[in-house]
């Protein structure tokens, strides 16, 4: 049996960020400490394991049964630790002057960022945020480097390192302006593929839409190809083009510009939205935050699909 007396508790820390980041290098990242620092601490789980507890694959860092029995056990720990002294100096939004830095694409900061930031200026007005470009490709490497607290991404397929919570789910709708482009909704397939479209996208690539069109035998015309969602009223406004984008955010730019939101002619499906943190990392507070915010601008998406 060990010792705990002479056991040193930064090893539980070690183990923790090797457990969740199976990688030498990326828990020292983590850590801010050098690898050979965490290699070193590694050798001495180890002998107090007498296990390996961790063994290089071309798959990273895979734990073996011992580590395995004994993850939960220091998570829980870890999180009674962290609760004891949360509970000493707790989160107080009326007086604190902390920094949160969020990630989320472009959709989800028109949608949400302005309520999020409405509602630390009423609850937490010493509170200041940062919002970070951020999707399902981008998420883990911003939390490894230290630049997020916490991310909202759609259909997120990450490592078990970080917690996670869905908070809804959203779809598509089209923008457009119907009387420049001299339609009566509802919307058919034989207008959407007449008019002009606009494409967002970061790579300029075919994205769902053309996907979906093409097993149905059509393809659309893409007239401009943008990188923000923010960008597109200025280019729909009074012009003979359509938009295809997430729901919420045609909802909020049709509430700051006067152009309509309608259902897509095509079924384009929905997908899942959530948050993302990491456990050590985690504000209860600022995370109720965005849960009631998403939770109020993720549509309906029956409503409108019935319209």
């Amino acid at each position: 049996m060990v010792d705990i007396s002479r056991l040193d508790f930064n090893l539980a820390t070690t183990f923790l960020a090797l457990w969740e980041e199976r990688s030498v290098s990326r828990a020292a990242r983590r850590l801010s400490l050098s690898q050979s620092a965490v290699s070193a601490s590694l050798a001495r789980l180890r002998e107090a394991a007498d296990d390996p507890l961790f063994v290089r694959t071309r798959d990273g860092m895979q734990p073996t049964p011992r580590a395995i029995a004994m993850a939960e056990p220091l998570q829980n720990g870890a999180t009674l630790i962290q609760t004891a002294f949360s509970t000493v100096t707790a989160f107080d939004p009326a007086t604190s002057r902390q920094h949160f830095s969020l990630g989320m694409s472009d959709d989800f900061q028109i949608a949400a960022g302005p309520l999020i930031a409405k509602r630390l200026a009423e609850e937490a007005p010493r509170v200041s945020v940062t919002f970070r470009q951020a999707n399902k490709h981008r998420v883990e490497a911003l939390f490894e480097a230290g630049e997020i607290d916490f991310a909202v991404v759609a259909q997120p397929n990450v490592r078990s390192g970080l917690q996670r919570q869905e908070i809804g789910r959203s779809g598509y709708a089209c923008l457009l302006d119907p009387v420049a482009c001299g339609l009566t909704l509802p919307l058919t397939l034989e207008d959407y593929l007449t008019l002009p479209h606009l494409l967002v996208s970061f790579s300029g690539r075919e994205g769902i839409v053309d996907h979906v069109l093409k097993t149905l035998g059509h393809a659309r015309r893409v007239q401009s190809a943008l990188t923000h969602f923010s960008a597109l009223p200025p280019f729909l406004i009074g012009t003979r083009a359509i938009a295809t984008l997430p729901l919420h955010a045609a909802q909020s730019l049709a509430a700051v510009s006067g152009l309509t939101v309608c259902a897509a002619p095509i079924d384009l499906g929905d997908y899942s939205v959530s948050i993302l943190w990491q456990r050590t990392a985690d504000n209860p507070w600022m995370r109720q935050i965005m849960s009631d915010v998403f939770l109020a601008i993720l549509p309906d998406l029956e409503a409108i699909y019935s319209d």
